[in-house]
């Protein structure tokens, strides 16, 4: 018996046109995103990766969040924004930041710090004004381990002389 076979109608191709506009636009937007200087910065625990964009407004991203949301207290926002403020280019540059690990101050350390090197990229005109700061000096100051026979690095236990 002759099995019957049944073909398929050929799909048609659908074919979505840009507008000219739009296309022009998106090539703007990733060449625009495509021009960063990239850093990282370290604190603790905590690493900060730092893409400085070179043609910006002043918006500071951490997270995906804005900066103001992320930073607890106004300390914190000082202590990310300074490396731009120092070298009065806050409102020229915008920064996306991706931070992990840590507790605030040292996320906020870590931030500041890979900033800091990322402007220097920039221009190494900037190394003056952020090295007499101590920015661009990663604090190599971590917790110490636990050793044995104590109850943290250098806690021992209470001595007993009788």
């Amino acid at each position: 018996m002759p099995e019957e076979v049944k073909k398929k109608a050929p799909v048609k191709e659908v074919k979505t046109e840009k507008p000219a506009e739009k296309e022009q636009e998106e090539q703007d937007l990733d060449s625009k995103k495509s021009e960063y200087l990239y850093s990282v910065g370290k604190r603790k625990t905590a690493i900060a990766q730092v893409r400085v964009y070179k043609k910006g407004t002043g918006k500071v991203t951490i997270n995906e969040k804005d900066y103001k949301k992320f930073c607890i207290t106004e300390e914190l926002e000082e202590k990310v924004l300074a490396p731009l403020n120092i070298v009065g280019q806050q409102e020229k540059l915008d920064v996306t930041v991706k931070v992990k690990g840590g507790g605030a101050t040292a996320q906020a350390e870590a931030i500041r710090h890979g900033v800091s090197k990322a402007l220097l990229q920039l221009n190494p005109n900037f190394r003056k004004p952020l090295k007499k700061v101590g920015y661009l000096t990663r604090d190599p100051r971590k917790k110490e381990r636990k050793k044995p026979g104590l109850k943290r690095a250098r806690k021992a236990p209470q001595w007993k002389k009788r």
